[in-house]
C-alpha cells in the first residue's frame, strides 16, 4: 500500500502543471469528451440496433446527460464551456479574455474527436455488420450520422444554416440566464443540470432538422475523426458540404443571443441589485422565523 502511494504521488509531481490555461484546457478536453461520448452512445444504439436500443427520446436524454456530467467534470476547473460557441459568447461580453477562444476551441475538438474514437472502438463490430462491409456517409445503411450531424432530405442549406443559428441562440440565451450574477435561482455550482435541461428542450423541439449539433466542436471532432477513420474526405463534401454549416452557423445564433440577452435583460441590471435581493430575503426569513416564535409562545 505505502508503495502504491508513493507511486501515485510520483506520478502527481511528473504530470501536475500550475499553469491555469493548460489546467482549464484539459478540463475542457475530457469534460467534452465525457459529453460526446454520451451524445454519439446513444445515437449508436438507436441507428445500430434499428430502433430496438434505443429512440429519439433516449437518444435526447442521452445528449442532455451527456452535457450535465460533462459541465459538472469540468465546471470547477474551467467553467465547463464545453463549446466553442459558449465561450466565443462569453469573450464577447467580455467574462473572459479572447485568449481563451482558440484554446478552448482546440481543445473541446480534440475531446470531441477522442469521445468518437472511443464509440469506433466500443461499436465496431456493430458499424461493420451494419454498413455490410463499407463505410458509408449517406444512404440506407450509412454510420457517419452516429458522429457527426447530417440534414434531413427536406433541409436545404440555407434553412439548415438558420436552423443552427435558432437553435445556438436558445441555447446560449438559457446558458447567459442561469450563469447571470443576478439571477439566484440557479445557485452557484449547480448549473450542470439545468444547462443539461436546455440541451435536452432543445433536442426535442429542435432536433429534427439536422440532429441539433448547435457546437462547432460536437461536430467538427468527430467529422475529423470519420474522415481519417475510413469514410473519406465525403463527410466534408455531402449535402453541399453541410460540414461547413454546424461549425460557422453557432457562432452567428451566439452573437444574436448575446445581443437579445442584453437587450432585454442583461443592460437593466441594478448592479447593487443581488445585494438588495439577498438583505431582503434575510429580512423575510427573520420576520417568518418570528411569526413562528409568537405562534410557538401563542
Amino acid at each position: 500500500m505505502g508503495r502504491q502511494k508513493e507511486a501515485l504521488r510520483k506520478l502527481d509531481r511528473t504530470f501536475r502543471t500550475s499553469h491555469r490555461l493548460l489546467r482549464q484546457g484539459l478540463a475542457e478536453c475530457l469534460g467534452t469528451l465525457i459529453l460526446v461520448t454520451f451524445s454519439c452512445g446513444g445515437v449508436s444504439q438507436w441507428i445500430l440496433s434499428g430502433g430496438s436500443h434505443g429512440s429519439f427520446l433516449s437518444v435526447n436524454l442521452a445528449v442532455g446527460g451527456g452535457v450535465a456530467l460533462g459541465v459538472l467534470v469540468s465546471g470547477p476547473v474551467s467553467g465547463g464551456h464545453l463549446n466553442p460557441a459558449v465561450t466565443f459568447a462569453l469573450c464577447l461580453l467580455g467574462r473572459e479574455p479572447w485568449r481563451k477562444f482558440p484554446w478552448f476551441f482546440f481543445c473541446q475538438t480534440l475531446g470531441a474527436f477522442l469521445a468518437a474514437a472511443i464509440i469506433y472502438c466500443l461499436y465496431f463490430d456493430a458499424i461493420w455488420k451494419f454498413s455490410h462491409g463499407e463505410l458509408l456517409v449517406v444512404g440506407k445503411n450509412a454510420t457517419a450520422g452516429i458522429f457527426a450531424t447530417y440534414p434531413s432530405e427536406h433541409l436545404s442549406v440555407r434553412n439548415g444554416f438558420l436552423d443552427q443559428v435558432i437553435g445556438t441562440a436558445a441555447l446560449i440565451t438559457c446558458v447567459l440566464a442561469i450563469i447571470d450574477p443576478h439571477n439566484d435561482s440557479v445557485p452557484s455550482g449547480r448549473e450542470a443540470f439545468p444547462v443539461g435541461f436546455v440541451v435536452t428542450v432543445i433536442g426535442l423541439t429542435m432536433g429534427f432538422n439536422a440532429g441539433y449539433a448547435i457546437n462547432p466542436a460536437r461536430d467538427l471532432g468527430p467529422r475529423l475523426f470519420t474522415a481519417l477513420a475510413g469514410w473519406g474526405l465525403e463527410v466534408f463534401t455531402a449535402n453541399a458540404y453541410w460540414s461547413v454549416v454546424p461549425v460557422t452557423a453557432p457562432f452567428v445564433g451566439a452573437m444574436v443571443a448575446v445581443t437579445v440577452y442584453q437587450l432585454m435583460i442583461g443592460c437593466h441590471h441594478n448592479e447593487k441589485e443581488p445585494e438588495m435581493i439577498r438583505r431582503v430575503r434575510e429580512e423575510e426569513k427573520f420576520k417568518l422565523s418570528n411569526v413562528s416564535a409568537n405562534e410557538e409562545d401563542a
